[in-house]
């Protein structure tokens, strides 16, 4: 085919994209119905994974349960029974031919930062459960710390759980997924792997990293021909009370760029995941500081910073006040200990 001839073609395919876009902002989609299916999240004992782990559960989907935290992944668990009981007597009390459900809560101990034990608690869930249709990669983990006084091993968990995690679980379930055709993969970033601020190096690193391991997937996924499985990025921004709770901006610029509450930011993002949207950004607004960020000169961001206040945003949120682990959980005594170790070593240069 002539090359003009084949550009003008993507031209138009191109701008059709755009209106159908368009379109999605005018007319809200249809939600895919979930009842009945099986949904992986990690992270599950709190934050933004219970919220989903609840949300899914009032649609009746099967919700299986991975936390580093048994006692908070059990929590997690008793919620999502309780809203199953209630959807049972809801249903059971309407007349009509409407489905039972039996949807269930299942809970896995697993620290997604080691690969083995994602394996092995990946080969149970389906032995136990079955095959999946939902993974939710939702565990994440901040430091709490500057880079400079931040100790190796800490580093190193942060990747590991907030990006590496991600190859692991994937890698664990996308072969059945491939062999059907079928499922969903959902990636739980921030606005912080598409922007940046300082004090928080690790963890934007590592968002950086799910988001570009993300999208290189879902290229691959097209490039084979399987739009059978369906991707969503999640970039939301500061929510309330979960771990950067207590971040500052200025405050006559807030309200454009305010924490986000719990409940709105999870509603918006399960609406995303079932309309089959491929990325979700919270507030509306982090779309266009991201578009700047690629078009503007790095002094012209940093004075943009500086005008938000979002240069020092991070300096008094709850992060770089008490550490936080893998789940939003302690560290172990073990870590503890060996982290003590080095900085003793440290000082000791």
């Amino acid at each position: 085919m002539n090359i003009v001839v084949e550009f003008c073609l993507v031209s138009c395919k191109v701008f059709w994209t755009l209106v159908l876009a368009g379109t999605r902002w005018l007319m809200r989609p249809k939600e895919k119905n979930v009842m009945g299916q099986i949904c992986v999240i990690t992270g599950a004992g709190s934050g933004l994974g219970r919220d989903l782990a609840k949300e899914f559960a009032r649609r009746g989907a099967t919700v299986v349960l991975w936390d580093i935290n048994r006692e908070t992944n059990e929590e997690t668990a008793e919620i999502v029974r309780k809203i199953y009981s209630e959807l049972t007597g809801s249903v059971s009390g309407e007349a009509g031919d409407l489905p039972t459900i039996q949807a269930q809560a299942y809970t896995y101990l697993c620290d997604v930062s080691k690969r083995e034990e994602v394996y092995l608690t990946a080969d149970k869930v389906q032995c136990e459960v079955g095959n999946i249709d939902i993974l939710i990669n939702s565990a994440g983990v901040v430091s709490g710390h500057h880079l400079l006084e931040c100790p190796d091993e800490l580093l190193e968990r942060t990747m590991m759980v907030n990006c590496h995690a991600h190859f692991w679980t994937t890698k664990a379930f996308l072969p059945k997924m491939l062999q059907l055709n079928h499922g969903h993969i959902v990636t739980v970033a921030s606005s912080l792997g598409l922007l940046r601020t300082a004090g928080v190096e690790d963890y934007c690193a590592s968002k950086f990293g799910a988001i570009g391991f993300h999208e290189s997937l879902s290229h691959e996924l097209k490039a084979i021909e399987k739009d059978g499985i369906k991707m969503t990025l999640v970039c939301a921004f500061l929510v309330d009370g979960h771990i950067f709770n207590g971040c500052k901006i200025r405050k006559k610029t807030s309200p454009f760029f305010h924490q986000l509450k719990p409940e709105q930011c999870v509603q918006q993002v399960v609406r995303a995941i079932l309309t089959d949207q491929s990325m979700i950004c919270t507030p509306r607004s982090m779309y266009m500081a991201s578009f700047m960020k690629t078009v503007l000169p790095f002094e012209a961001i940093v004075c943009m910073y500086q005008f938000l206040g979002a240069d020092k945003c991070m300096y008094h949120s709850k992060a770089h006040q008490i550490n936080a682990n893998n789940n939003e959980t302690e560290l172990t005594s073990v870590q503890q200990a060996r982290i003590q170790q080095v900085s003793l070593e440290k000082k000791g240069c």
